[in-house]
C-alpha cells in the first residue's frame, strides 16, 4: 500500500530509491472514476521497475484540462483511493497543467504514459529525454477509460 506524499517527501524516498539502486517509475493523470482500465495500466507501469510514484492532477488542474464538471470525485479522495492499490508506492498531488515540474524534481528513470500517446504529442517527452530517462507508452484495455464510464452512467435508465 502506497502513501500521500508532498513534493518533500516525495524526494526523500526517491533519494532512497537511489542509494538502493531501485528503479523509479513515474505516472501521472486525472484517474477521476477509478476502474479496471486504470488498475491494469497502473499494475503493467509497476511491472517495468522497483517502485511506481504517481502524479495526481488536482481538482483544479482537472477542472481546466477536463472541462466542466470535473473531477467527479475530489483530488483527497482520488489520492487515497490510488494510494490503496498495491501496485502504487506513493501519490503526489500536483495543480500544473504538466507533470514537469514533478519529473525534474524526481528524475525517474522510466516515465510511462498510455499507449495513446503514440499518437499524439506527449508534452513532458523533453523533460525526461533532458535528464536522460526513458518514456514507456502502457497499452489500455480496450473499452476502457473515464470518459466512456461517465457516458455509460449517463445512459442509464431513470
Amino acid at each position: 500500500m502506497g502513501t500521500i506524499l508532498n513534493l518533500n517527501g516525495a524526494l526523500q524516498l526517491r533519494e532512497s530509491l537511489r542509494q538502493t539502486g531501485k528503479t523509479l517509475v513515474f505516472t501521472n493523470g486525472h484517474f477521476d472514476l477509478l476502474h479496471i482500465g486504470h488498475l491494469d495500466y497502473l499494475t503493467k507501469a509497476r511491472d517495468l521497475g522497483d517502485a511506481l510514484f504517481v502524479g495526481l492532477n488536482g481538482d483544479a488542474s482537472t477542472r481546466r484540462l477536463k472541462g466542466a464538471g470535473r473531477p467527479i470525485v475530489a483530488a483527497s479522495q482520488r489520492a487515497r483511493l490510488l494510494a490503496g492499490l498495491d501496485a502504487v508506492d506513493a501519490v503526489i498531488v500536483f495543480d500544473e497543467d504538466t507533470a514537469d515540474t514533478l519529473l525534474r524534481a524526481l528524475e525517474p528513470e522510466i516515465y510511462a504514459k498510455g499507449g495513446d500517446y503514440a499518437e499524439k504529442d506527449l508534452p513532458e517527452r523533453p523533460t525526461v529525454e533532458a535528464y536522460g530517462g526513458r518514456v514507456e507508452l502502457i497499452e489500455y484495455l480496450p473499452g476502457q477509460s473515464t470518459t466512456e464510464l461517465i457516458n455509460k452512467i449517463r445512459n442509464l435508465p431513470n
